[in-house]
C-alpha cells in the first residue's frame, strides 16, 4: 500500500480523486511559504508538485518528466500499478494570458497519446496582486476541445 492515506484504496490502488484532495489541502497549507522559500522561482510551482507525487513513487509508482508524446510533451506522467495520471503544470505570469485554453489543447493531444481520458492541468498563478493561496486554490472540471474531462487545477 501507498503510504499516502486515504489516497490509496485498501487495495492499494491510487485514488486519483483523494489524491487531489490531498493536494489542494496541502497547497492550500504550505503553498506560500514553499515557494517563498524556493532558490528557483521560475521552476518552484513545479518542484513542489513533484514533491508531492514524490510520495507515490515512494510507494512503488513511477513519475516521469517531459514525457514526449506525438507533437509535443507532458510535464509529468505518474504511474501507480493500473493508474495512469497526466499531469500539465502551467504557470501564469504578469503580462501573459491565462494558460487554460493553450493547457487544455496540450492535454488533449497527450491524452490521446496516452489513451486516457481524465487528467489534470494544474495553472499556478504567479501574477502579482492575487489573493493569499490559500483563498484562491480551487478544482473545477473543464470538458476538453475533444470531449475529455480535465480537473484544472488554479493554485
Amino acid at each position: 500500500m501507498v503510504a499516502m492515506g486515504s489516497s490509496c484504496t485498501g487495495s492499494s490502488r491510487l485514488d486519483p480523486a483523494a489524491l487531489l484532495d490531498a493536494f489542494l489541502a496541502v497547497w492550500r497549507r504550505h503553498g506560500e511559504p514553499l515557494l517563498k522559500s524556493a532558490p528557483y522561482h521560475e521552476i518552484a510551482p513545479h518542484l513542489v508538485l513533484m514533491a508531492f507525487l514524490h510520495r507515490v513513487i515512494n510507494g512503488g509508482g513511477t513519475l516521469e518528466c517531459e514525457y514526449a508524446i506525438g507533437m509535443g510533451r507532458m510535464d509529468l506522467c505518474l504511474r501507480y500499478g493500473a493508474v495512469t495520471l497526466g499531469l500539465e503544470p502551467k504557470v501564469w505570469r504578469d503580462g501573459r494570458p491565462d494558460p487554460l485554453a493553450e493547457g487544455l489543447i496540450q492535454l488533449d493531444d497527450y491524452l490521446a497519446g496516452l489513451g486516457l481520458d481524465s487528467r489534470w492541468l494544474v495553472i499556478f498563478d504567479r501574477r502579482a496582486g492575487q489573493p493569499p493561496i490559500a483563498e484562491r486554490t480551487d478544482s473545477a472540471t473543464r470538458i476538453s476541445p475533444r470531449g475529455r474531462s480535465i480537473h484544472v487545477i488554479r493554485a
